[in-house]
């Protein structure tokens, strides 16, 4: 059974260039494909390539919006054709011309039709990183916001966690702009803080919130909540933010069959709790339902800038403050340590059991008598050999 081929899709930059002169935005797009808006994002960046029916589906809408793009050009006037020049007609002798009644009043000539001239497109006026920044933000972080309220179901963590990545967008600014997806980095970087262990340690993770109103909504959260950390986060990003298994795989920095194994995990668990979900795409729309009906709001960006601003002057600050104290406390050190090494003295102890030292004299009669004995006793011992000639 041969294969047909893949059908042919125009370069990343066309496809683009395509939508936006159709006037469509990517959302509208994603709609009329039947996918995400960040799997069409991802489509016109060059990360990813559609397969089967959605490539099928994408080329076709893509010929389409070409077709009406060629139809709606103008089209170019054809070029004047040359005239074939006049013949010279023998001349004819005069004749009486009658005189004319009245003058005929000369008739206007018919203006010229201006040629249609393209419309000139503005350029691009570049952004400060400060306005990239601001942009960046206001177009991804409420979506992160639902997106993280989803894998840890607290909605003032989910907050923080997209704040805080935000913040350490910001610091790496340069290496953020310069990314090829921006979002996802952001997003990486939120997911990690807000499934961090050490957010268990917090008084505030001690305080339950309030539940979501939704008898429905309650389950699917205390369900989602259920599953391991790192299911969690998979079935989130492939059937809630609508990656691709090879880019959920890289976002989660695993295999791509470990990331398929927990993708079917998670909707195992999630079957088992809630049959209804288990279709695909009912549980990408229950996801995005649940997110929704939450009212979760994000700070301004300005707010988000000054606060990783504030917050990496802490830390200099603090480096600051501990380096000077360090070199204080060498300083000392060196400025007080002795020199040489000087042995302790051990303290005085009393000895018991041996006589005290008397002062030197004369030796008393027993004295006397002893040194006597050991005189005239012999040593113990063999005596002294010494060499003799024979």
């Amino acid at each position: 059974m041969t294969r047909s081929p893949a059908t042919p899709l125009p370069p990343p930059k066309a496809r683009r260039r395509l939508r936006e002169t159709a006037a469509l935005t990517q959302t509208q797009l994603a709609d009329r494909v039947g996918v995400t808006p960040g799997t069409v994002r991802a489509w016109e960046s060059g990360r990813t390539t559609p397969r089967g029916r959605k490539r099928e589906a994408y080329a076709k809408l893509l010929k389409t919006l070409a077709e009406e793009e060629a139809v709606q050009a103008p089209e170019p006037e054809p070029e004047p054709k040359p005239q074939p020049e006049a013949k010279p007609q023998p001349e004819a002798r005069p004749q009486p011309q009658p005189q004319p009644e009245a003058k005929s009043q000369p008739q206007p000539e018919p203006e010229p039709q201006p040629r249609s001239q393209p419309v000139a497109v503005p350029e691009p006026v570049a952004l400060t990183p400060a306005q990239a920044f601001d942009a960046l933000y206001a177009f991804s972080a409420p979506a992160l916001v639902r997106q993280t309220f989803l894998l840890t179901g607290r909605r003032e963590q989910a907050r923080e966690s997209v704040e805080r990545a935000f913040q350490a967008a910001w610091e790496h600014w340069p290496e953020v702009a310069r990314d090829r997806d921006p979002v996802g980095w952001v997003r990486a970087t939120a997911y990690e803080y807000a499934l961090s262990p050490w957010q268990r340690l917090r008084p505030r993770h001690r305080h339950p919130e309030p539940p979501p109103a939704d008898p429905g909504d309650r389950t699917l959260l205390n369900t989602l909540l259920r599953l391991p950390p790192r299911h969690r986060r998979t079935l989130v990003l492939y059937d809630g933010v609508g990656l691709d298994l090879p880019e959920t795989a890289a976002e989660t920095e695993a295999s791509t069959p470990a990331t398929a194994n927990r993708l079917l995990r998670a909707r195992e668990a999630v079957a088992g709790r809630l049959p209804a979900l288990a279709d695909p795409q009912v549980l990408h729309r229950r996801l995005a339902e649940l997110a929704s009906n939450e009212r979760l709001r994000a700070a301004e960006p300005p707010a988000v800038r000054r606060g990783g601003e504030r917050r990496a002057r802490l830390r200099t600050r603090a480096a600051i403050a501990f380096t000077v104290a360090l070199i204080g406390t060498t300083a000392l050190t060196v400025r007080t340590a002795p020199t040489h090494y000087e042995p302790p003295v051990s303290p005085g102890q009393a000895v018991r059991g041996v006589p005290q030292r008397v002062a030197p004299g004369a030796l008393s009669d027993e004295e006397l008598e002893l040194r006597q004995k050991l005189r005239d006793q012999v040593q113990d011992g063999p005596e002294r050999l010494s060499p003799r000639l024979e």
